[in-house]
C-alpha cells in the first residue's frame, strides 16, 4: 500500500532520514524503532504530508489526507485550550463532514460511543486540561475511532501512560489490525514490540533492517544501530548519494 523508493527527508538541508526503500503492506501492523534522533517521527510526519521528501519517492498508494489518522507525541499537543472531551473527539468527524460543517447529533452519538469504547463513558463535559496523561491518550484514540481511517500513524502512543491504559489501547490497535487497517507505530519498548507487533522497521536515519520482528530485533542489529547513531553529524548537509 505504501512504497518508499530511495526516500530521503531533511529539515533545512539537515539530514533526518536517508535513502529508505521498502513498503508497508496494506493491513500490516508495523513498529518503527531505533535510537533517539533516528528519524522515526520525521518518517511519520512525511507519511501524513507534513514533511516533503528531499529526494526519492513516497507513494501512498492512492490514499488521501482524509484516509490517514495521525497521533503525534503528547508533548506536541496544547492541552491548555479550554475544550471539552466530547468536542475533542467530535473533531475526528471533520474528515468526513468538513471543517465548516455543523456537527450534528449523529456525530455526537458516535463520539460518545467512541468514549465508551476507550473506557471514558461520562467524561463528555470534562475539560481536556483536567485529564491525566492516560485519560487524555484515551480521548485521542476515541477521536481516531471517529476518523475511521485506512492508515493509522501513532507516534509513541504509550509514553507516560499506565499499564492498564497501555493494555486497553493496544487492544484497540489490534482491533484496527483485525479490520485490515494499516497501523504504523513509533515505539521504544522492544519487549512490547516483540510481543505485539509482527513487523518492524529498525531505523537509524538509514534502515538497519525491515521485516518480521524476530528477524529484525536482534542483538546484532541493536549494536549496528548504536554504532550508526554514534557516527551521526548533526551539522551535516543532506546527503547527495546517487546524485549526478
Amino acid at each position: 500500500m505504501i512504497a518508499l523508493d530511495d526516500l530521503t527527508l531533511a529539515y533545512e538541508r539537515r539530514p533526518a532520514v536517508h535513502h529508505i526503500t521498502g513498503r508497508f503492506d496494506a493491513g500490516s501492523l508495523t513498529a518503527v524503532v531505533g535510537p533517539n534522533g533516528a528519524g522515526k517521527s520525521t518518517l511519520l510526519r512525511a507519511l501524513v504530508g507534513a514533511v516533503r521528501p528531499s529526494s526519492g519517492v513516497l507513494d501512498l498508494g492512492g490514499l488521501k489526507r482524509r484516509d490517514i489518522a495521525y497521533l503525534p507525541q503528547q508533548a506536541s499537543i496544547d492541552r491548555s485550550f479550554p475544550i471539552s472531551v466530547l468536542d475533542t473527539v467530535v473533531m475526528g468527524d471533520w474528515a468526513h463532514s468538513g471543517f465548516f460543517a455543523a456537527i450534528g447529533g449523529a456525530a455526537r452519538r458516535r463520539a460518545r460511543e467512541a468514549l465508551s469504547a476507550v473506557g471514558l463513558e461520562g467524561f463528555d463535559a470534562r475539560v481536556i486540561g483536567s485529564l491525566s496523561a492516560g485519560q487524555f491518550q484515551r480521548v485521542l484514540f476515541a477521536r481516531m475511532l471517529l476518523q475511521d481511517a485506512r492508515l493509522i500513524l501513532l507516534d509513541e502512543p504509550f509514553t507516560a501512560v499506565d499499564q492498564r491504559t497501555t493494555a486497553d489501547l493496544m487492544a484497540l490497535i489490534h482491533r484496527w489490525h483485525d479490520e485490515a487497517r494499516t497501523v504504523i507505530a513509533v515505539l521504544h519498548d522492544l519487549e512490547q514490540v516483540r510481543e505485539q507487533f509482527p513487523s518492524v522497521l529498525y531505523l537509524a536515519r538509514e534502515v538497519v533492517e525491515w521485516g518480521p520482528t524476530a528477524k529484525v530485533l536482534t542483538a546484532a542489529n541493536q549494536l549496528k544501530a548504536r554504532a550508526m547513531a554514534e557516527r551521526w553529524d548533526p551539522d551535516a548537509e543532506s546527503c547527495r548519494r546517487g546524485a549526478a
